[in-house]
């Protein structure tokens, strides 16, 4: 990881400040598509090889140590360094970095590169400044990214997750049936907007195609293949084949294509149950009776014949449902149902990754995965933008012209309540957050400045306020650049819970109502974010969440399928599918959470505004960032130990294709490596020799219990506190190929709570790290005694990170490559409609 982050740390400045030309060169190259791009500026994994004026360095996967509040990177590196017609020398590197995130495509860049120590354990101390100054000057100083996975991966087992935010977890309205059936939510009173030269008007907020005919003063809704009539929004609905002559002369353009498709009216099809509320609320739609399959190994069984997932415990008679990332449990499938994350039965932490039901695990309090979650909910995305460039795309408009602003609960802050746009008062200063960058102005009107610092008092506003998600929006500047950085909770992810039971959930839970205005010809309605009643589902291969369940409407929520623009007077319908990380539409849309309008058929994330995803502009990072040796052939190498590797660089993306990634740098300052069974040596002779000593290979070693003589044993989660098998080198991990077996066998038991006093990850280790008596990191400290226990149970935590992020890597560029970023081909590939596309299940 570290050497990635080496790779990459020269281009940054004059990429930042440069170079509308190379962008414009980007933009025209030939053969740019959207996937080439992706594979661009993929990780193509380790070890990596560099070479200069004749000298050799091959470096291996970083060890990450940490990543200060996900900005400042310190990481260890093992490396060999092979000088022209010289002898090839081992050492270790620890160093030091500033980070840029792409989450898109789960990147990070690296800038302000330092190498903080050098050691080479092995050579003669009159050769070490020479040696040291030949590993600098070769060390590749821009390349290809580092996969944020590999880097979460190393931090599971020592970054605590933050307390979570104090969120509202009353249950919503819960409407169940078994029957086919829908969830109409209208959020408050109908907003009516007519329909040129007709007598139809529409609903703008709600989640379905729903009409009214001012004449028969009736209302029409459009359910699939299906029209549903009833003269009471709230009343009993009932099929119809006679729709009213206005809908036959709907408008062209206005995205009606679909609707204008189901007129008239097919005749087949059986009407579903409306279920109608005027909030958010959530639907459990089961297809006949429940059909219960058992989960192996627990009490557990799942519900098989629904898109929700809901859980029956066999111990407690409890049912559990997942809404939003929030557990909710109760007696009765009918309800009611009441706040259960903080109390799950431990049986949920064991439901097989492989289970068809696995996605939960990233809500269950202490897992791997709800973890995972977490810790990439704090990555932040960054973009870099010229302060002209930025301050001249600027608009904000109030509806009704004059600036409307209201209290801050808890605070002496005001918000404006009349603009899309989210607007803070402080004091007699107005700062606006606009597309994850903070701006600043004496008068609500403007003219906007990018501000050098936000006011701490904005960071104090509370999750019941809907501008709450603007805390997550942070910023630096210099005299011609601002540089943005937003998290998670900017598009509506946010992290509640304690220390160890912390989870990723959609929504603050709290209600903000929608605002609607009646001042001019059209009334003009825009939602606040909301936290329920869009089907949202987390997605670990976006890191966030994405709306969409068939019950749920073509739209995902009420509200962001309908927005009017004062700008041009018109008002616009889209169908979308939105997520943490921005969406697909098929036309432009609202996003409640930024107060944006997402451009037409294209994605769309927090930065689309300035032109380019983040990072600025991962591409030209890409293009300009392969790594020395970039030939466009396959280029050999021989590791420290004799094995042969291949490194394949392709122009326009490619590869590394390794045999080997099998070299470690220890806190000692020595280098290490691992045999089939899991034995650690070190490097300890300038031939080369290896050395493997005292306690190496114990299985009687503080922190993980290290057992090699128990072939039989199941394969878990790489975690902290787990005993890990090593003597059947040929079992994969995962898919990963990683030659370990792991037994979980240190799981809490049946009667204790995840997210209570004894939680998974309770138990976890973290007092057996090295301490701060380290040898690398602190050149004026000489060596430390090699093979020592705590250096080797660190290794064997970073052996299993290792693995780990490979797979996870891996994962996610398949996941990328084959178009599924949305849980099953976006918006036309999913089946939007269809209801099965957005699952997450695999």
């Amino acid at each position: 990881m570290k050497n990635a982050f080496l790779i990459i740390v020269v281009c940054l400045s004059s990429i930042l400040f440069s170079c509308k030309k190379e962008k414009d060169q980007l933009n025209t190259e030939t053969g740019k598509s959207d996937t080439a791009n992706s594979e661009l500026i993929a990780d193509r994994g380790w070890p990596r090889e560099a070479e200069n004026n004749g000298t050799k360095l091959v470096y291996y996967q970083p060890q990450v140590d940490d990543w200060k509040d996900f900005k400042e990177l310190t990481a260890r590196v093992a490396f060999s360094l092979t000088p022209k017609d010289g002898k090839q020398v081992l050492g270790v590197a620890s160093l030091k970095a500033e980070t840029l995130v792409d989450k898109d495509n789960r990147s990070a860049f690296i800038k302000n590169l330092q190498v903080t120590d050098v050691r080479f354990p092995a050579l003669d101390e009159k050769k070490v400044p020479e040696m040291e100054k030949l590993f600098k000057e070769t060390l590749p100083q821009s390349g290809d990214p580092i996969s944020v996975d590999r880097i979460l991966a190393d931090l599971s087992h020592t970054k605590s997750p933050p307390k979570g935010i104090v969120a509202k977890n009353d249950p919503p309205a819960i409407f169940y049936s078994t029957n086919p059936s829908i969830l109409l939510i209208i959020q408050g009173e109908p907003v009516l907007v007519p329909i040129e030269k007709s007598d139809i008007q529409y609903v703008v907020n709600t989640n379905w195609d729903l009409f009214f005919d001012k004449t028969a003063k009736e209302y029409y809704l459009l359910v699939d293949n299906i029209w549903l009539t009833s003269k009471n929004i709230e009343g009993k609905w009932t099929k119809t084949t006679k729709l009213p002559a206005g809908l036959s002369n709907l408008p062209s353009g206005q995205n009606f294509d679909d609707v204008k498709k189901m007129i008239p009216p097919p005749s087949s099809g059986a009407a579903p149950e409306v279920f109608y509320s005027n909030k958010p609320a959530e639907l459990i739609a089961i297809n006949g009776s429940p059909k219960f399959v058992k989960i192996p190994g627990t009490k557990l069984l799942y519900i098989d014949n629904t898109e929700n997932d809901i859980f029956a415990d066999e111990n407690k008679g409890q049912y559990y449902v997942l809404l939003s990332g929030r557990w909710f449990k109760s007696k009765e499938l009918t309800g009611p149902w009441s706040y259960a994350s903080n109390s799950l039965p431990a049986d949920f932490a064991k439901i097989p990754k492989d289970s068809p039901r696995a996605n939960v695990l990233s809500s269950v309090p202490g897992t791997e995965e709800a973890n995972d979650a977490v810790m990439l909910s704090q990555v932040p995305t960054t973009a870099i933008l010229k302060k002209s460039d930025a301050e001249a795309k600027v608009k904000v408009s109030y509806d009704g012209g004059t600036p409307q602003f209201k209290p801050i609960e808890g605070t002496k802050m005001q918000y404006a309540s009349n603009t899309q746009e989210k607007i803070i008062k402080v004091g007699d200063l107005y700062y606006l957050c606009f597309q994850a960058v903070w701006f600043m102005s004496t008068s609500p009107n403007g003219p906007w400045k990018t501000c050098d610092s936000v006011p701490k008092e904005i960071y104090t506003i509370p999750p019941s306020s809907p501008v709450y998600n603007v805390t997550y929006v942070t910023q630096t500047t210099t005299d011609t650049t601002v540089e943005s950085s937003s998290t998670a909770g900017y598009l509506g992810a946010f992290i509640i819970g304690a220390t160890f039971g912390a989870i990723l959930t959609y929504g603050t839970g709290w209600y903000y109502p929608p605002y609607v205005y009646y001042g001019g010809l059209y009334p003009i309605y825009r939602p606040w974010p909301y936290a329920y009643g869009g089907g949202a589902v987390y997605n670990p291969w976006t890191g966030g969440y994405a709306a969409g369940r068939r019950v749920y409407g073509p739209y995902g929520a009420a509200g962001t399928s309908a927005w009017y623009n004062p700008a041009t007077g018109r008002y616009g319908r889209s169908a979308s599918v939105q997520g943490w990380y921005g969406g697909r539409t098929a036309a432009s849309t609202y996003n409640p959470w930024t107060g944006n309008y997402a451009r037409t058929n294209q994605g769309h994330n927090a930065y689309a505004q300035w032109g380019h995803s983040a990072a600025t502009n991962g591409n030209q990072w890409a293009q300009t960032g392969h790594i020395t040796t970039r030939r466009g052939t396959a280029i050999g190498y021989e590791t420290s130990g004799g094995k042969e590797g291949v490194i394949t660089h392709r122009r326009g993306g490619g590869t590394t294709i390794h045999t080997n990634n099998n070299l470690y740098a220890g806190h000692d300052g020595h280098v290490y490596k691992r045999d089939a069974n899991g034995n650690w040596s070190h490097y300890n002779n300038g031939n080369g020799g290896w050395t493997q000593a005292g306690t190496l290979g114990s299985s009687k070693k503080t922190g993980d219990a290290i057992q090699r003589n128990k072939p039989n044993q199941g394969l878990g989660a790489n975690g902290a506190g787990e005993r890990i098998q090593r003597d059947r080198p040929n079992e994969g991990l995962g898919a990963n190929g990683a030659g370990e077996r792991i037994q979980r066998d240190n799981l809490p038991k049946a009667n204790q709570n995840l997210g209570g006093e004894t939680r998974i990850g309770d138990g976890m280790q973290r007092d057996n790290f090295p301490k701060a008596n380290q040898t690398l990191g602190q050149p004026n400290k000489p060596l430390g005694e090699a093979g020592r226990p705590d250096i080797t149970n660190d290794l064997d935590r970073s052996a299993i990170s290792r693995d780990r992020g490979e797979m996870q890597t891996r994962n996610f560029q398949n996941i990328q490559r084959d178009g599924s970023r949305f849980n099953g081909g976006g918006f036309n590939g999913g089946g939007f409609r269809g209801g099965g596309g957005f699952r997450g299940r695999r």
